[in-house]
């Protein structure tokens, strides 16, 4: 396998890979290891698992790492309000059909985008998140440098929320048509829900897999930028421990 950068950027450990197999590869072997620690110390996980094509070189790899999933609770950090329930592009299915359905979780806990109380969703939720405390999540970062659903304009580092409900801005709902997830803008939904900045930093291991040449710049700006809410992903060079994993296009502006 071959590193083509290993680095720190404030707290942030940032690796790069020749290609997006071995990313998500050594993502997996990484993420694999982080869980079994923390079952051998607690006796089961508490997980949240992000939803985008971005994921699946990790998520196909993670499913063949030796892993007790029965002592792995999974939850996922966002999604789109109002679409379809059997919608291909919807997070939760998105993550049924990549590694929900195929691997005995204790129980996988899903957001719902179609509640008719859509506060009473992001209560319910958030009591979930408060109940079962995360050890650990897995997440991308936007081409706006948004953090599950946080775009610049409605990220909060000190957000009192643990989960809450957001208009999605331009540059995020065209990212979704760029990753082929919908066909055209006017497709792509307006409103999402989101566990918030401060929640995914309160995780204590984090996980970040983001590869292609369409998120170089954001990756540049949350390594190399100021923190700040314009790049939301840039408050992670303050996270406790999580690792920064790359292909070659996503880390060319490092290299």
């Amino acid at each position: 396998m071959r590193k083509l950068l290993e680095k720190t950027a404030d707290r942030l450990i940032v690796k790069a890979f020749e290609t997006r197999e071995e990313m998500g590869r050594e993502a997996a072997e990484d993420a694999a290891q982080r869980i079994n620690a923390i079952i051998e110390k607690k006796g089961f996980v508490n997980a949240v698992f992000a939803a985008a094509p971005s994921q699946n070189e990790f998520l196909a790899c993670l499913l063949e790492q030796d892993i007790d999933w029965s002592k792995v609770q999974a939850f996922h950090m966002d999604e789109y309000v109002g679409l379809d329930k059997d919608a291909p592009q919807g997070f939760g299915n998105f993550l049924r059909d990549a590694i929900f359905g195929k691997v005995p979780f204790a129980k996988v806990n899903y957001l719902n985008g179609q509640a008719a109380d859509i506060s009473r969703e992001c209560e319910r939720y958030s009591k979930l998140l408060e109940e079962n405390p995360v050890d650990i999540i897995f997440l991308g970062i936007g081409e706006n440098g948004h953090l599950a659903f946080n775009d610049p304009a409605v990220a909060d580092f000190d957000d009192r929320r643990k989960v809450k409900a957001v208009q999605l801005d331009i540059v995020c709902r065209n990212q979704q048509v760029n990753d082929g997830c919908f066909e055209k803008l006017e497709d792509v939904p307006k409103s999402a829900l989101t566990l918030t900045m401060s929640m995914i930093m309160s995780v204590p291991e984090a996980v970040v897999i983001v590869p292609g040449a369409q998120k170089k710049y954001a990756v540049k700006r949350t390594t190399h930028g100021d923190i700040t809410t314009q790049c939301p992903a840039s408050i992670l060079k303050q996270h406790q421990s999580a690792v920064l994993y790359l292909d070659k296009e996503s880390a060319q502006d490092l290299l």
